[in-house]
């Protein structure tokens, strides 16, 4: 435990004084893999970054011309186009792409706009099977392999060959079940863009093991980035969330950064938060989660036995009514797996939750036509059952602006409470800003080091020369993947 004189330390040494993350998981009786009992922290600062960055159109528009199109960003995952034809339109931005399957299995991404006068050749956010994308204004067409099909009165366009007008590709990486793009011919490739000790916590979760069956969209009031940094953090937990905080080790949490582009927390639950020592008992921690145990008696919560901590209790009522409710083995899983919350950043906008009580997506973009106004995303992801059956993948519930994330179908109605909680605060936050004297915000050096991680990334690129579009490049992309 860390007792330190904070006064006496470095910046970037204070912790919680309190037992560590690494502490807690070492104490499970099903240990953690080598991922989990990683860590990762290096000071990266403690300057103020300016608030121009989610308050002014100027900041949008350098990162729409430097950012978006040069970055690695999750377009969809694989359950989503399993057949050939079968194709999802991306969007970020001003830029759109139509990601579809092969009739070889492999996956293309094309610039979704006609080669003539540039109208869109599917609408954004929709999805479907398609034997050619052919566009509503003037009917030039081409193959679900980007080859143009038609030119029609080809007669009258000598000068536009139709062997010449194949659509522009993204280039397309696959990880996990997930399918990623990058716009830019001269990108890193995707592991190099991760780095390997990033990689090699990716593939050790084995997420293309499991299916979406839950998917919610909601625009909200904020920046894209303001939304984002909303969950980059359990500093907020106290404050924001007091009906979890007192099994939540929110103070205590785990921070690490890897490279440029990853970073996580881990946040560990079953315990009492450090906040709440003296006023929470184990018994109490464990009274919040036993809804549904089978162990109750006559809706009475089961005592813990003397010695009994509440995360030991919990880790074996999950692991139990999890393979139940999911018709999957989970005995490869340690307890922490099973309970805590593990959230890694794939910069820019994707979040990975890879444990099983969270199995969550989340995705974050900016709305093209409103700086202040972005779109939030949460999947919930499941293990494939045992049986060998194909479960449904869920379709994406658009939730209105002033709609509660409870209403979402399937929606666990706690979870909904804290998303409401969550992105309640962001109106706040993006009038705030605007309205405040300061021009800058402050971070905490170890429990937002990943905020600080996040910036320092964008700050990186928009510094960059305006991406340079190239039909003639991207044409020949070689971002096809099998």
């Amino acid at each position: 435990m860390n007792y330190a004189d904070p006064k006496r330390l470095k910046p970037g040494e204070a912790r919680c004084p309190a037992i560590t993350t690494q502490e807690i998981i070492a104490g499970d009786a099903h240990p953690a893999p080598e991922w989990v009992r990683s860590e990762s922290y290096t000071f990266l600062g403690d300057e103020d970054f300016s608030s121009d960055r989610y308050t002014t159109a100027e900041f949008a528009e350098r990162e729409v011309a430097s950012m978006w199109p040069r970055t690695w960003q999750f377009a969809c995952r694989e359950e989503h186009i399993p057949e050939a034809g079968d194709y999802v339109v991306y969007d970020v931005g001003p830029y759109s792409l139509i990601v579809t399957r092969q009739e070889d299995g492999s996956i293309r991404a094309h610039h979704n706009a006609c080669l003539h006068r540039g109208t869109k050749l599917r609408h954004s956010g929709t999805e479907g099977n398609a034997t050619e994308f052919r566009c509503p204004f003037h009917g030039w067409s081409w193959n679900v392999d980007g080859t143009c099909k038609t030119v029609l009165c080809d007669w009258d366009l000598p000068h536009a060959p139709k062997e010449e007008q194949g659509l522009p590709q993204a280039r397309v990486a696959t990880l996990g079940g997930f399918v990623f793009v990058n716009m830019d011919p001269d990108a890193p490739s995707l592991e190099d863009y991760m780095g390997p000790e990033a990689l090699a916590h990716f593939k050790a979760w084995h997420l293309e093991d499991r299916y979406t069956f839950l998917h919610v969209m909601k625009r909200l009031p904020c920046n894209w980035k303001l939304n984002q940094e909303a969950f980059h953090e359990a500093y907020h937990v106290l404050a924001t969330h007091p009906q979890v905080s007192p099994s939540n080790g929110d103070a205590n949490s785990q921070y690490d950064t890897y490279g440029e582009h990853l970073n996580r927390f881990i946040s560990t639950l079953g315990v009492v938060s450090p906040h709440l020592y003296g006023k929470i008992t184990e018994q109490d921690v464990f009274e919040q989660f036993t809804i549904g145990d089978p162990t109750s008696l006559d809706g009475k919560p089961r005592q813990l036995a003397p010695g009994e901590t509440a995360r030991a209790a919990m880790a074996k009522m999950y692991r139990d009514s999890f393979e139940a409710a999911n018709n999957a083995d989970l005995s490869a899983y340690s307890d922490s797996e099973l309970l805590d919350c593990f959230s890694y950043n794939l910069f820019p906008n994707m979040f990975i939750f890879p444990g099983i009580s969270l199995p969550m997506v989340y995705r974050f973009r900016p709305d093209p036509r409103d700086h202040r106004k972005s779109f939030y995303e949460v999947l919930f992801l499941r293990p494939l059952p045992t049986d060998g059956s194909q479960p449904v993948t869920a379709e994406c519930q658009v939730l209105e602006d002033h709609q509660s994330f409870k209403e979402a179908e399937g929606m666990p109605p706690a979870f909904g409470d804290i998303l409401d909680q969550d992105t309640d605060n962001l109106f706040l936050q993006q009038e705030g800003l605007e309205a405040s004297m300061k021009d800058s915000i402050t971070l905490a050096n170890y429990q937002e080091v990943r905020i600080r991680h996040f910036e320092q990334a964008i700050d990186r690129y928009v510094a960059m020369p305006p991406f340079r579009k190239d039909w003639q490049r991207t044409r020949a992309c070689p971002g096809t993947c099998g």
